[in-house]
């Protein structure tokens, strides 16, 4: 009944009439059976098991033995069952074993060892699958002493990458910044680029808000792909306006002549990629919500990186270029 969930269930298996078959150990022992024969017998006769293949007519089958069912239709049947000893004599199941009836699920389920169930959910509208997380996490936390949780699955892989995010934002940018250093061979002009990164972050935002998305593993995936979709315009814009500037334009004429002439082939490959990934933006049946997470962003993102670094990167260009200015060498 939390704000924060929806839809959430106990996939556990209902309860079937069961029957259950009490071995007793030492009974066995003593009469010179050890466990592997009665355990080995029984799943043979009741369950069945592999023995060998063979060849039919070119066709390879598989050789089970069991029970023939006429043998193993009631609970009375067992006790007619005999396994064979250590001295090779023969024992019923009646003389060690007894048969009782419960109800238990139909398979068991067990997770890292242990006897388990799985409870599935739905963040709510309005919260992000980590609010939801988290307040899974303060219930499970109210269980009585002795019961174990644990995460699995997709929510398993978000909690493991929620920790990462931030590191790989920052990594992700450094990679970037080290390149266009070495590229320009600068540690300054490479700032120009970075700063229109936040430009690309907020439009993948926006759009992510505009369709009610969540902040998920797939989003941050669109938000890393928005950091060199983002720096890719810029480098264009900057690289052209470093030219300029070595041929002697001044600053601000070599950022306008730089923002003029990348004009085209900016828009141009944006509206090139935001085509190729609108079928994610729209996906549709199994699976599309994580494709409509990476298209969304990814599209919102290159949107305001285009519109915006036509106008934002030149700024950047010249303001860096003039905080970072070198002193001029004195000649002797």
């Amino acid at each position: 009944q939390s704000p924060e969930l929806h839809s959430v269930r106990a996939n556990d298996l209902p309860q079937m009439p069961q029957l259950q078959v009490d071995i007793d150990s030492n009974k066995a022992v003593s009469l010179g059976l050890s466990l592997n024969d009665v355990t080995d017998t029984l799943s043979s006769a009741w369950g069945g098991t592999y023995v060998n293949d063979f060849i039919d007519r070119g066709r390879v089958k598989k050789v089970y033995i069991q029970g023939d069912s006429e043998f193993r239709s009631a609970p009375s049947d067992l006790g007619k069952w005999f396994v064979r000893g250590s001295d090779n004599a023969m024992t019923p199941f009646s003389a060690f074993a007894t048969t009782r009836w419960l109800y238990g699920p139909e398979r068991l389920v067990r997770y890292n060892g242990s006897a388990a169930y799985e409870i599935q959910g739905e963040n709510a509208t309005g919260f992000s699958s980590g609010d939801a997380m988290t307040k899974m996490e303060e219930l499970a936390n109210s269980l009585p002493a002795g019961t174990t949780w644990a995460w699995s699955g997709l929510s398993l892989q978000e909690k493991l990458a929620s920790g990462q995010a931030l590191s790989l934002y920052v990594v992700s940018i450094l990679v970037v910044f080290l390149c266009l250093a070495a590229l320009y061979e600068s540690w300054s002009v490479p700032f120009s680029v970075i700063l229109v990164i936040p430009l690309g972050l907020l439009g993948a935002a926006l759009a992510a808000w505009m369709r009610d998305l969540n902040n998920d593993v797939y989003f941050q995936v669109a938000l890393l792909t928005t950091i060199g979709l983002s720096s890719k315009n810029a480098i264009l814009i900057v690289e052209f306006a470093e030219a300029a500037v070595a041929e002697g334009y001044s600053l601000s004429r070599a950022a306008l002549r730089a923002a003029q002439t990348r004009l085209r082939p900016i828009i141009m490959t944006s509206l090139a990629f935001i085509a190729g990934v609108m079928p994610l933006a729209i996906a549709t049946g199994a699976g599309a919500n994580s494709r409509i997470a990476i298209g969304t962003g990814i599209i919102g993102g290159t949107l305001t990186a285009t519109l915006l670094a036509i106008f934002f990167v030149p700024l950047f260009f010249v303001l860096v270029k003039r905080l970072f200015a070198g002193k001029p060498r004195r000649q002797e």
